[in-house]
């Protein structure tokens, strides 16, 4: 997680018994549900979630998605999930941060990298489109 966030935020969430495995710690797919969480949270202060997405004329899936488990999260455990957009320009890259919420140690370390495809052609694009910008820029002016 080198690159200087543009936008970032967090959310918490709390374990619940189905997130854990017969170890009793978190099955390792569910970190996946958890970054999906911040992300939307993310996309939300952008103003630019999914509906918005398919609504523009895009679809944004991802097409690279890296996890390092540092530690473990327990049932009851609050999570904190760090999400910060690094990249817009061609794609979208969100790096995320897993922490224990009072302990605050790292859990997991994430990225996500999503491209624009036109709904339309189901082409992908190699710049993001002006409404990406025009979404993010606005939030960096306020």
């Amino acid at each position: 997680m080198t690159k200087t966030p543009l936008v970032s935020c967090y959310c918490d969430i709390t374990v619940q018994f189905y997130d854990i495995d017969p170890m009793c710690i978190v099955w390792h797919g569910n970190y996946v549900k958890f970054l999906e969480q911040a992300r939307c949270v993310l996309l939300d202060k952008i103003d630019y979630n999914y509906n918005q997405m398919e609504a523009s004329g895009y679809i944004w899936p991802i097409v690279d998605m890296r996890l390092k488990y540092v530690s473990s999260a327990r049932f009851g455990d609050v999570v904190r999930v760090h999400a910060q957009l690094v990249e817009y320009e061609n794609r979208l890259k969100i790096n995320y941060m897993i922490v224990n919420a009072v302990t605050e140690v790292v859990l997991t370390k994430a990225h996500t990298i999503q491209v624009a495809v036109d709904s339309a052609t189901q082409e992908m694009q190699f710049e993001s489109p002006a409404i990406m910008f025009e979404q993010v820029e606005k939030l960096l002016n306020e």
